[in-house]
């Protein structure tokens, strides 16, 4: 393993104790809203915290971008080749409500490049990793996204849009198209575990928009690791800035564009162009 992946497990595992703790008393923990429907607790600040505390150990001028704490403000950090791109807890919401489906989620970029992905369920012990042109793995076991070939029979993963309505019409659209297109649709939560699972073949799609980069970079390396294409909604290597994002096997991948393309507006165009 890689010596900088081995930082990330040490650190997504230190999350995932953090979160397991905190799991077996949820009636003490008292999230907050930052937005609509879109929480914060306790837990993912002090999971954060735990992250960044190995990384800092390991790589004290590195820079960071975390969902709670934002970019890293030490000196140096904005001229830094390396940045850590983290999500101490994602499906925050699975978390509060005991629904067993959240994730930590670390990535690392090199020069702007991902690098190196761990994505953690803290709940099942899985642990997927991946490094760079060394392919992508579940508890040390090699992955590749699955054999399908066509979007039939496909089972493919989503995230429905909760935080900002504005696109709901057209994911709507989407939606139908593909439930009558494909063996099933499944909206498990979080996103970071989604795109796991696509790299893994569990998964043989999946598309989502307005997800925030610490959402998809581990998982977008994984993909690309494991076999598999993605990209934004049209295609284009614009989805860790966009954050409208369509993963799936290589044969797979443009039949799912294909079928999202009717749907999608000027302004979903013009966000992923």
């Amino acid at each position: 393993m890689h010596p900088m992946l081995t930082i990330a497990v040490k650190a997504a595992r230190r999350a995932g104790s953090v979160i397991n703790r905190a799991a077996q008393n949820l009636d003490i923990v008292k999230p907050t809203e930052k937005g609509v429907n879109d929480f914060v607790s306790e837990v993912d600040r002090a999971a954060e915290a735990a992250i960044i505390r190995v990384l800092h150990e390991a790589y004290p001028s590195h820079a960071i971008l975390a969902e709670e704490s934002g970019a890293s403000d030490h000196a140096g950090a904005d001229k830094s080749e390396y940045r850590w791109i983290i999500d101490p807890l994602d499906g925050t919401t699975n978390f509060l409500h005991g629904f067993p489906q959240y994730a930590v989620s670390i990535a690392l970029e090199h020069r702007g490049v991902l690098a190196q992905g761990v994505i953690y369920d803290p709940v099942k012990n899985d642990l997927f990793t991946a490094t760079r042109g060394r392919g992508a793995y579940l508890n040390d076991r090699r992955i590749r996204v699955s054999k399908r070939t066509q979007l039939k029979g496909c089972l493919i993963g989503t995230g429905f849009p909760f935080k900002e309505f504005t696109h709901v019409d057209p994911y709507l659209a989407m939606f139908k198209t593909l439930t009558q297109e494909t063996a099933g649709i499944r909206r498990a939560g979080s996103a970071a575990l989604d795109l796991a699972y696509v790299a893994a073949g569990f998964l043989d799609g999946f598309w989502e928009f307005g997800l925030a980069r610490w959402d998809i970079a581990a998982g977008a390396l994984m993909i690309i690791e494991a076999g598999g294409h993605i990209g934004d909604l049209e295609g284009k290597d614009g989805h860790l800035d966009s954050g409208n994002v369509v993963a799936a096997t290589p044969k797979v991948f443009p039949e799912l564009l294909a079928a999202l393309q009717p749907h999608l507006t000027p302004a979903l165009k013009s966000k992923a162009a």
